[in-house]
């Protein structure tokens, strides 16, 4: 584990800067973390993977649908940057992940191994960047709000020096470790990781921090197999392949309400994988959508009833309706006043009789000329595929032709783009 270096006695310690901590977030804005960045989408690579790279979104677009959202009542994060990574991995995991096949290792689609890093930085690694963002972010705004949810994280299978399991960046190992040093108070934090797999990245960050306190439910038959991650486990439930609903959640009460009497934290970072849901080629578990939803809500119950602030991350889950099955449990718990937000309820609509340039310019569009300049490159498009309509019949290329989607990708990206 990447450890601080150690100061000349007497000498201050440098604090850490961490721009999640210096962003102001409205009271009309839910503290609920999500941007259109955390989806990876590259020449259809990402359907090598069995992992929804496109989830976040449509969990998002599932509670718009659904009325309690909008695009301006949730917190949108920032990249995070070099200096806030390196507050948790050394520089030579940093280094590493500058080689493609590191990044293919890790994501495990091999194709990726091939193509040109600037490429990977930008199209599977920024992703990561902006949903370890929205981690760090979420662990303030639970304190601040009591609750917060991140549409995204819980790479819980990377620790300071090593990556895999599909993720790149200790994002729970970075919140935990910035609320420490930035928040007056936060002295314990419970990490409650309800994924199918074995948390090991995060254990092995917290092998020897008594301020951390680990409860892990995971199917003991699969991925990882850690035996020495398991050493930091405070209280470790094994479970078997195809364990159902009644047996899981009676496992869960019994174990978070355990924990909290032998542990009183003062934050919970709640890990809540769907990938225990019957039919996940990873999990391998039987537990149904009503089970997850219930599992949640055992969660915050013990939490909010306790004043405990927590915090909740998406992690794992491979099947397409685990989108649906995050959104209805977030639900769920609005509807069940475990999360609310009075003022957000009812902000007012945004006047969209106000001109575009009073607007707020976003921080990843590119601002006002980069929204015009594509939307004549998108009016230009649509010219010529229709003139191409009328005089031929050919196809036009689908996401499995990798040639001519790579060289669209290349057109469309800088090789001058920082690499971490």
């Amino acid at each position: 584990m990447a450890q601080l270096e150690s100061l000349p006695t007497g000498q201050p310690k440098k604090e850490s800067h961490c721009q999640q901590y210096e962003m102001t977030v409205n009271k009309t804005q839910w503290p609920i973390i999500y941007s259109s960045e955390y989806n990876i989408g590259f020449c259809g690579l990402e359907k090598l993977h069995p992992f929804d790279a496109g989830k976040w979104g449509r969990i998002f677009e599932f509670l718009k649908s659904a009325e309690m959202l909008r695009d301006d009542t949730i917190v949108e994060p920032m990249e995070a940057n070099e200096e806030e990574l390196l507050f948790v991995h050394s520089a030579k995991y940093l280094s590493s992940l500058k080689w493609s096949w590191t990044v293919a290792g890790i994501t495990e689609v091999p194709p990726v191994a091939l193509l040109p890093n600037f490429l990977v930085q930008r199209k599977v690694l920024r992703p990561f960047r902006f949903q370890t963002s929205g981690t760090i972010m979420a662990g303030k705004l639970a304190m601040e709000r009591g609750w917060a949810i991140n549409i995204g994280g819980g790479f819980h299978h990377c620790s300071s020096e090593r990556g895999g399991g599909f993720c790149a960046y200790a994002d729970i190992t970075l919140s935990i470790k910035f609320a420490f040093e930035k928040i007056e108070g936060v002295s314990k934090v419970m990490i409650i990781d309800l994924d199918a797999h074995q948390g090991n990245g995060h254990e092995r960050d917290f092998m020897d921090d008594e301020r951390v306190y680990i409860l892990d439910v995971y199917n003991r038959d699969i991925y990882p197999h850690d035996g020495f991650a398991k050493r930091a486990i405070k209280r470790k439930v094994e479970i078997r392949c195809f364990t159902d609903n009644e047996r899981y959640l009676n496992a869960v009460k019994r174990n978070v309400e355990d924990a909290l009497k032998e542990f009183s934290p003062d934050l919970v970072v709640y890990n809540a994988g769907t990938d225990i849901l019957e039919g996940d080629p990873l999990g391998s578990l039987s537990i149904t959508a009503q089970g997850i939803i219930e599992r949640d809500q055992i969660v915050f119950e013990n939490c909010r009833s306790r004043d405990i602030p927590v915090f909740m991350v998406t992690s794992g889950g491979y099947l397409k309706e685990t989108a649906r099955i995050v959104a209805d449990s977030i639900l769920n718990l609005r509807k069940l006043g475990l999360i609310s937000c009075e003022a957000a309820e009812n902000a007012p609509l945004i006047d969209t009789s106000v001109p575009l340039t009073f607007l707020p310019r976003s921080r990843s569009d590119g601002g006002l000329f980069a929204r015009f300049k594509r939307t004549c490159l998108s009016r230009t498009s649509n010219s010529s595929q229709n003139i191409s309509d009328m005089n031929s019949s050919v196809d036009p290329a689908t996401p499995t032709d990798t040639t001519k989607s790579l060289a669209a990708a290349v057109n469309d990206v800088s090789p001058d783009e920082n690499q971490f």
